[in-house]
């Protein structure tokens, strides 16, 4: 009796990821107005990726416009159509269906009413909720900006240069730059026909890592002088207070990237930043090289993300607090070494 074509893992996930995209497709060419969101504080991604398809739909000839709960971060302000986002506590039209993107679960855009709407869910995390009226998931895609490419030609969408400038923003920033192990040759195909479309990779560069205002270079003196090394110097944590936000008169987003830092050190395997946001209340962002688990380690305190970038909220003591995430993250590095020694 035949068993039939076993499919690899990696192949079913793509096969469910296209036949996703094309309900996105379907729903898109049937409908009119969209509403596009993506978590509060967004990032690169979040907001690259949200632009890109707000442009894409209008390409088409759609009503579409972007709205996140809070302000953009300055890095992200040069992206076309950043002047057009609505900063919104809670939805006040009704759309055909809104795009959520790069949000482990509904409560993350921090907007009211989502609930009550036609929401497609867009993530390339794997770890998050099902939550939406349609769930298009794609764990091999580096970026959120790759999904949006992909649904781009799929659908045969113009929108040119802005476009193409708002997914290459959602690419560099969520690769870090191609510095990441989520950075495939995908990836670099991905990069490269942006490239071709009219994207700059030094403009954008410019925007996104020299463009910093002053108040990110006094608050990142400040943590910097927090980083301590643990388990032989194979995990670094770096703290920031509530008291050093103020007296740097820092802003959300001027500490992009400072829990990569420490991983600049070689013996460095594992980086912890803990920010401060209310009493005995942090939030946490892990990063790890190789095959660190990070995402692992976040998932046992309810956060979440990838292999080499995840993040998590918890609360308590600061000292117990750290603790037990470098013990975590301990376990985690000690049981990658094991694995390493007997393969068998």
């Amino acid at each position: 009796m035949s068993k039939g074509i076993i499919l690899p893992f990696g192949a079913v996930l793509n096969l469910v990821s296209r036949i996703v995209l094309s309900q996105v497709v379907e729903l898109i060419e049937n409908k009119q107005n969209f509403g596009i969101t993506t978590h509060i504080k967004p990032d690169g991604d979040g907001l690259g990726s949200s632009l890109g398809l707000c442009w894409l739909l209008r390409s088409l000839g759609k009503s579409a416009e972007v709205i996140v709960h809070g302000e953009i971060p300055p890095s992200y302000r040069a992206l076309p159509g950043a002047d057009e986002v609505r900063d919104v506590v809670a939805i006040d039209k009704k759309y055909d269906a809104v795009f959520v993107i790069e949000c482990s679960d509904l409560s993350r855009p921090g907007i009211e009413g989502l609930d009550s709407q036609f929401t497609v869910n867009i993530d390339h995390h794997a770890s998050g909720d099902h939550y939406g009226s349609v769930n298009w998931i794609d764990s091999t895609a580096s970026a959120v900006g790759e999904m949006i490419y992909n649904l781009c030609k799929a659908i045969g969408g113009g929108g040119g240069k802005k476009i193409t400038e708002c997914v290459y923003m959602a690419l560099v920033t969520d690769t870090g730059a191609f510095l990441y192990s989520n950075t495939n040759d995908r990836t670099l195909k991905v990069a490269s026909e942006l490239v071709k479309a009219g994207a700059q990779p030094a403009k954008i560069s410019e925007c996104i890592y020299h463009s910093y205002p002053w108040s990110r270079i006094e608050l990142m003196r400040q943590v910097i002088g927090t980083i301590k090394r643990h388990a032989d110097g194979k995990i670094a944590t770096m703290r920031q207070t509530l008291e050093m936000r103020e007296t740097a008169d820092a802003v959300d987003g001027d500490n992009n990237g400072f829990v990569n830092i420490p991983l600049a050190a070689r013996d460095v395997l594992a980086s912890v930043y803990m920010r401060e946001i209310g009493e005995k209340k942090y939030r946490v962002s892990l990063r790890s090289k190789g095959d660190i688990n990070v995402a692992r380690v976040a998932a046992k305190f309810g956060g979440g993300g990838h292999n080499n970038a995840a993040g998590l909220s918890i609360e308590g003591d600061w000292d117990e607090c750290e603790a037990e995430i470098v013990n975590k993250l301990r376990t985690e590095i000690n049981q990658f070494d094991i694995n390493s020694t007997n393969p068998d």
